[in-house]
Formats: C-alpha cells, structure tokens, sequence
C-alpha cells in the first residue's frame, strides 16, 4: 500500500490541520508518541517539534554555507518570538533547498506562516517557553555544525553540550510545558527539571550510537574522540563493521552513558504523577524504544548501518502494551525497565559545562542546567 502526499497543497486558514498532516511525515516516533499527551497539550508540543525540525532542516542543509545559516536561524528565532513576520523567510528560504532535504521538511519550510499562525494562538507561557528553546537550539546547533567532520567531538564533555543543544533544551521545553498544564505536575518541578536535560541527552544518544554510519557518510561524526583514543581507536578511521576490541570497548563505554541518561529519565517520568497517563504515556514510550535500541546496539556492537538495529514492529508493538500495562505503577515501569536494560553496562555521569557553552545560553537569557 502507498501512501500518498500533497505536498505543495493550499491549506487556507486550516494551520492545525497543517500540522496534524505534516507531523508523522517528518517524525514517525513523535507522531507515535504525542498523540499520547492531552489533545490541547499534543498541539503545543506538535507545534514546538516542528519549529524545531525547521531549525534543524536549515543547519543540516548544505545549500547554505555558515554565515548564511547563522544568518537564516537568527531571523527564525525572531519569527518564533513574534517580533517578524514568517512569509518573508519561508518564501527566501524553501526554494532553496537543496535535494538532501526530504520532500516533507521543505514543505514544512515554505509552510512556516501556517505553523507560526498555530504558535501564535498560544498563551503567554507556551509561547515564550517554545520561543526560548528555539532560540538556544539554533545557537547551539549553528556553532556545533561549523565544526562538523568526521574526527568527531573532543570528549564526553563536549558531547554532553551538543547533546544539550539538540535534545536536552527540549527536555527542558517539556518540562515548563508539562508544569503549565497541571499544578500536581508543577508541584514536583524540582525533579523534573533536574532531570529534563538528562531526559534529552539520553534518547539524542541513542540516536548518535544508531546513525554514526550515516553520519559520517554525510560528512559528521559525533562521537567522542578522546573516549575512543582511551582505547587505541581513532574515530576519524573508523570503517563500517569495525570489530576491533578497543572499539568495542568505547562503544560500551557511551552505551553505559546513555543508559545512565536513561535510568533519569526513568525518575523524570515517575516523578510525574500517575493520574497524568497520557503523559507518562508519550515519556515512557520514547524510553522504551531508546532502551530497545540501545541493547541492540550493544548485542551487535559490530552493526555496519542503523538498520540492522533499528527495533522490530513486534518489539515495539510489546514493549507499548506492557508499557501501558504498568503506566499507572512505579514499581511495575521500574520492573519493566530493569527487564530490558538488564544486561546493559552502567557508566557514571560526569558532565559538566563549557565555558561556550554557558555563553550561548547566556546570548538566550538563561544559565545551563546540571545533569
């Protein structure tokens, strides 16, 4: 069965209805996971994504070189904000990408005026809540791109800030976002937020892991160098299938990270309380797929593409019943969760901040959070 598009399509005065089109054509797991939420707060989050992904499709394109770039995401961030207009830049911006941009997300572009025209019919909060967090991801994401090439990061520091700005600023827009919904959520703000960076940089991890064979054939790497020199290995000459033993030591070494990120993101959702199902819902499913994935990583640590460990429709199909079988308990999701990460290694969390970083954040009106 095909599924047909209409991309190009007029959408008059129907920009929720754009945005529940598009959605699940440029992300099939938040179209799996924000359905979950209560519907007024799936629009909200529906709607931050997509800024997002917008930010991301402009960084990601080689169509634009960097002054460019840092110049598009700078009048983004004022249009997110409200202080310009959206059809100028969307009708500069999509003809001119390039083929590497999927069909999806240049319609997304040139569809921004009806994306923001939903932002804007939010209130106050949500719109300065998604408003900063697309001001601090396309910063950080523009300085990150400029260094972009196959010797990788420096070290685990310097992932944990690209991961901050890519996933972790999210977690932190979901967190304002869930306290504003409900006060009993509000009330536990204090766990969540300590842990909402975490959160993020758990799943973007997983993701690294998945796609590094994708990544370098688009010219990034993301991993750590200075973890992978620690065992004799040198990410710039990394080939597909590496079976090497240092290799798979560092491997071993981030899975452990990022399932540390995890086991947080674990405390985040169950600090969330157990009357929000939909919520704890669209959290506890995004960590089950991340875990799954994960534990594939680590069986076939030698995997040559994302493919061969990306999770099965039966695995996940299992995984969201038994998830939803345990939403409402703690001590069933902890048992669910110890059932699939069991055999994973456990690394300590050390992050800390760069001092670039805290100056991006600082361009943003706020301070880094803590891991």
């Amino acid at each position: 069965m095909t599924t047909e598009y209409h991309f190009g399509r007029s959408w008059p005065d129907n920009a929720e209805a754009y945005q529940d089109y598009i959605l699940p054509l440029v992300s099939r797991t938040f179209a799996l996971t924000i359905p979950q939420l209560p519907p007024a707060l799936a629009r909200v989050v529906g709607n931050a994504y997509l800024l997002c992904r917008i930010a991301d499709t402009v960084e990601d394109d080689p169509a634009f070189d960097a002054p460019r770039k840092k110049l598009l995401e700078q009048t983004l961030i004022e249009v997110v904000a409200g202080r310009a207009a959206p059809e100028p830049w969307a009708a500069e911006v999509a003809p001119l990408l390039s083929s590497t941009s999927a069909g999806a997300e240049r319609d997304l572009i040139r569809q921004l005026p009806l994306v923001i025209a939903v932002t804007r019919s939010f209130g106050p909060v949500q719109r300065e809540v998604i408003s900063r967090c697309v001001a601090i991801m396309g910063r950080g994401m523009h300085r990150f791109q400029q260094r972009a090439g196959l010797d990788g990061l420096h070290d685990q520091a310097e992932m944990d800030d690209y991961c901050y700005f890519v996933a972790g600023v999210v977690g932190e827009m979901l967190t304002e976002l869930f306290c504003a919904h409900a006060a009993d959520i509000a009330d536990h703000a204090p766990i969540l937020r300590r842990h909402a960076v975490s959160f993020g940089q758990g799943l973007q991890m997983v993701n690294i892991l998945k796609d590094r064979w994708e990544d370098r054939a688009r010219g990034a790497c993301w991993l750590p160098r200075e973890t992978f020199a620690r065992h004799g290995v040198d990410v710039k000459a990394l080939g597909e299938g590496v079976r090497s033993a240092g290799y798979f030591a560092a491997q071993r070494e981030l899975v452990g990270v990022a399932h540390a990120h995890l086991r947080n993101a674990l405390t985040y959702t169950l600090a969330i309380p157990s009357a929000h199902t939909g919520i704890r819902r669209f959290c506890a499913w995004a960590i089950g797929l991340a875990l799954l994935t994960l534990r594939n990583i680590h069986r076939k640590p030698d995997f040559a593409a994302g493919a061969e460990v990306k999770v099965s429709r039966r695995a996940l199909a299992t995984a969201i019943m038994l998830t939803n079988m345990a939403v409402h308990s703690e001590a069933a999701l902890r048992w669910l969760f110890e059932w699939i990460a069991g055999e994973l290694p456990l690394a300590p969390l050390s992050a800390r901040w760069s001092d670039e970083t805290e100056a991006t954040l600082a361009a943003s009106g706020r301070t880094a959070a803590t891991l």
